[in-house]
């Protein structure tokens, strides 16, 4: 309440003080005139003009000064308001899986600057799926590389032995058509097969997956917060093999 009369002070005292040392037509224009009525008369209507004028001009340079007072008081209670829902925001999720030191808490996007809890844990939800799809996918590139390719027929109609589909995004042309639906198939199960709402275990990606738990509290966030570290770096992997990939052919660069 007082950042918003501070505006409205200085505009109020800053036209009082335009007007405070300008002098009025009915002060020592006005003596003069009547003691020296007959001398003056000629000049009388030049004062007049000569005093509006001054006037006019401290009052436009009042109002001008009054204008640039509430800006920048409007300016310096915004810049505390942020700062303030900054530090709001920051102390709101600091303690949340995906916190990790050096970096700590870091949302240069200032994704979370809103404070939603809710839509905070769809956005951690979002990350650790798309976390988990490019630690399988970087697997996919590195694991045909090291230990070699399934023997026997991917499509037994046609000929194709799965030593005959390429690494990478050239084995993309390579799948038959029948392949990739029954991709999209498994994906598309995955997605719709469980229960994803807001306030569900689902919507924070816990499907009962219990393998790499713990019952100990503190060794389960520990390992809560590792899958997340790997799904990020998993994420950035996968990019730089995509494009190593398109630009070479090779997602080693050979």
């Amino acid at each position: 309440m007082s950042s918003a009369k501070s505006p409205m002070v200085a505009v109020a005292a800053t036209a009082l003080a335009s007007t405070a040392f300008v002098q009025g037509p009915g002060t020592g224009a006005g003596t003069s005139s009547l003691s020296l009525r007959g001398s003056l008369a000629t000049q009388r209507p030049e004062s007049s003009v000569e005093v509006a004028s001054s006037s006019s001009g401290a009052s436009v340079f009042g109002l001008g000064a009054g204008a640039a007072a509430i800006l920048a008081a409007t300016h310096h209670a915004r810049g505390r308001n942020a700062a303030c829902k900054s530090s709001l925001t920051l102390y709101a999720f600091e303690n949340e899986l995906g916190v990790q030191a050096p970096v700590g808490f870091w949302d240069p996007a200032n994704f979370t600057a809103d404070g939603d809890a809710a839509l905070f844990a769809r956005r951690r939800g979002v990350e650790l799926k798309h976390g988990r799809i490019a630690m399988l996918a970087a697997m996919g590139y590195i694991t045909p590389e090291v230990a070699g390719k399934f023997p026997g027929y991917l499509s037994p109609s046609t000929g194709l032995q799965y030593q005959d589909i390429p690494n990478g995004l050239a084995a993309i042309s390579k799948v038959p058509s029948l392949g990739w639906a029954q991709v999209i198939g498994y994906c598309a199960y995955c997605e719709l097969s469980q229960e994803q709402s807001r306030g569900t275990p689902g919507e924070v990606g816990d499907f009962g997956f219990k393998v790499l738990t713990s019952s100990d509290p503190e060794t389960k966030a520990k390992k809560l917060a590792a899958e997340i570290a790997n799904g990020r770096l998993a994420m950035m992997a996968i990019i730089g093999m995509f494009f190593q990939d398109g630009l070479t052919g090779s997602a080693w660069g050979g």
